[in-house]
């Protein structure tokens, strides 16, 4: 099975690789388009901020390759927002492959933004989510988050209630950082990695 991950201006990749490791997954880091779309499945991780992230794969045509591929495609963190319509941060136009907004979460909760560390997650549904306990920890670090939605197979709440995983036929994404969330992150990837192409 060929794993490709998606190379760009957003860090991180080296905990996703790590993770792979762990899973005795090969892969390749990439930016082709050949590589990419001959892959059996496609991750895209993000940190960072959501406009420049946006211009970096405008440059290189990655803004419309990623919402034409047909197999399996896990975004996460910023990669999950870029795969939305629009963000609030920095006034970002996103891929739309979710036809959902970003927003940023509430300064005047008397939580501290950015949210950061562990969370549980809730009304979980969808593939990514099997074998997974109601309420179970992950790991975030983000300032802005995706409606709750149509598309949403897990809910988190900080502030509000937010998206903290999406799906929309090939395409998963994940607000937290599956990579770095234990067991669970774990049998996220897992999960992922099983999926059937389409």
């Amino acid at each position: 099975m060929k794993t490709v991950i998606i190379k760009y201006n957003a860090g991180n990749v080296q905990s996703v690789m790590y993770a792979l490791d762990r899973l005795g997954a090969s892969y390749l880091l990439t930016d082709d388009e050949a590589e990419i779309r001959s892959a059996d499945k496609v991750i895209f991780p993000g940190v960072g901020e959501a406009s420049t992230a946006m211009a970096y794969l405008r440059q290189r045509g990655l803004d419309k390759l990623i919402p034409s591929l047909k197999q399996p495609v896990l975004g996460t963190c910023v990669g999950m927002q870029l795969m939305c319509r629009h963000s609030e941060e920095n006034d970002a136009t996103c891929m739309g492959i979710f036809d959902i907004d970003v927003r940023r979460l509430p300064a005047d909760s008397g939580l501290k933004v950015p949210h950061t560390g562990w969370n549980n997650l809730y009304s979980l549904r969808g593939p990514l989510t099997e074998g997974m306990a109601e309420n179970a920890y992950v790991y975030f670090v983000h300032s802005y988050a995706a409606d709750v939605c149509d598309y949403t197979t897990a809910v988190c709440e900080y502030g509000r209630p937010f998206s903290a995983m999406l799906h929309r036929d090939n395409f998963y994404a994940a607000q937290f950082h599956a990579e770095i969330s234990g067991n669970v992150g774990q049998r996220i990837l897992e999960n992922f990695l099983q999926l059937e192409k389409r």
